[in-house]
């Protein structure tokens, strides 16, 4: 707002002093456009409206005094109308940019991130943990008998699980905390700055909410998470899911319903 600001000062002091029959009125556009993609719709109308009064005070002095002020009036009124227009036009350019990029992230089911964004946020997740040296946690869920849910109540009932677990797991974790879903029936959960201590209170929660709600609504299933807290950061997204992955596996071929939690890069351990 303030080179928005800046810059009409600028276009009217320049308006002012050069000859009426060369127009500026383009050049509006710029601390509007500005206004309107930055600071949102409301800021582009009030930059709009005050760029017409600007526009207005700064060429009635060169005004042909043969033409009616109703013919002045007019044009201010269209330049306003074009101002307006502009501003309505390219704050919906950003909302539909907004939507297109949050459906790019979000998982079509679950509502939760996909696998595209969640590789994003770890890289990201990777590099502070790497410059700060703190712990990073990841989760990976899968559950088990989920497959025999399908056969006997249908895909239908099926989704609504999966729905469930989804919105289950987000209930319980951090807004800083990430839950993504990976593909069928498997999720992600990433948590920065979180200790083995801390992974395993919210783990536990985490599978006792989800266990609880599965009974709730009658559905046979259980949990296999496999959780790694990694005291050194992983070298990439590919390791940091593949440590979890194997742990998550180790949980579902000894028994299932269980979280296998381990540190890594604990010299002490």
């Amino acid at each position: 707002m303030f080179v928005a600001s800046l810059l009409l000062a600028v276009i009217v002091w320049v308006d002012w002093n050069i000859k009426n029959y060369i127009s500026l009125s383009i050049f509006y556009l710029v601390p509007i456009s500005l206004a309107t993609w930055f600071s949102g719709r409301f800021y582009g109308l009030f930059m709009s409206a005050v760029s017409s009064v600007l526009w207005w005070w700064a060429n009635l002095s060169d005004y042909p005094i043969d033409i009616s002020l109703g013919v002045y009036y007019w044009n201010t009124g269209v330049r306003f109308s074009f101002f307006l227009l502009t501003t309505y036009l390219l704050s919906e350019l950003q909302k539909s940019l907004q939507r297109e990029k949050e459906l790019a992230r979000t998982d079509f089911l679950t509502e939760v991130a996909n696998v595209r964004f969640f590789f994003e946020f770890a890289d990201l997740e990777i590099k502070r943990a790497q410059r700060y040296r703190y712990c990073l946690t990841i989760a990976y869920l899968d559950v088990d008998n989920f497959k025999g849910v399908n056969d006997q109540f249908g895909h239908k009932i099926g989704d609504k699980l999966l729905k469930s677990v989804a919105k289950t797991i987000k209930s319980k974790i951090r807004s800083t905390d990430l839950i993504a879903r990976m593909g069928g029936d498997e999720f992600a959960i990433l948590m920065p700055e979180t200790a083995y201590e801390q992974a395993q209170i919210v783990l536990n929660r985490i599978q006792q909410s989800l266990l609880e709600t599965m009974q709730e609504n009658q559905w046979k299933v259980t949990f296999s998470i496999g959780v790694a807290t990694f005291i050194k950061s992983p070298n990439s997204v590919e390791d940091l899911i593949e440590r979890a992955d194997n742990l998550m596996y180790y949980a579902k071929h000894n028994g299932k319903n269980m979280v296998k939690h381990e540190r890594i890069g604990d010299v002490q351990a």
